[in-house]
């Protein structure tokens, strides 16, 4: 196999959510740490820079779950997922709707007559913590974390 093949980078059965996974992961761990300085430091500018990494991360979760999804339709045929495999895909929609929940909140907060909900901090706590236990068992699933 030629790792240069165009084809074999493209049509991987599972290549493209391997990869793109780490962007929206990255990018919201980011934009958290982001607004906990921002709020500590009273900062506009580190606010707005955790508002436009929240809004990449977000977009970039579209394509991870659309990846994620076909690699199981390739991969597995379509089998019926159970253990590992069905609490990652329960655990990865469930970041990424909490993603997209983070997001609206930091988008709604941006209006000039709202301020940002308090309750935002526990709901970005919880959503680490979720993002980080999907990524964990898709480490073992990929064979990364594997004993």
């Amino acid at each position: 196999m030629n790792p240069f093949d165009l084809k074999s980078i493209l049509f991987a059965r599972h290549a493209q959510h391997v990869v793109l996974i780490h962007f929206p992961i990255a990018l919201f761990l980011v934009s958290v740490a982001f607004d906990f300085a921002a709020q500590w430091k009273r900062s506009a500018v580190l606010a707005a820079v955790s508002y436009y990494n929240l809004t990449v991360a977000a977009l970039s979760s579209i394509p991870v779950v659309v990846t994620g999804l076909m690699a199981w339709r390739w991969q597995l045929e379509g089998q019926k997922l159970k253990g590992t495999l069905l609490l990652h895909l329960v655990l990865g929609l469930a970041s990424t709707v909490l993603i997209w929940l983070v997001w609206w909140l930091h988008l709604r907060g941006r209006k000039p007559e709202r301020t940002l909900s308090s309750y935002r901090f526990p709901l970005e706590v919880l959503a680490v913590a979720v993002v980080a236990l999907t990524g964990h068992l898709g480490g073992f699933l990929s064979g990364v974390n594997a004993p």
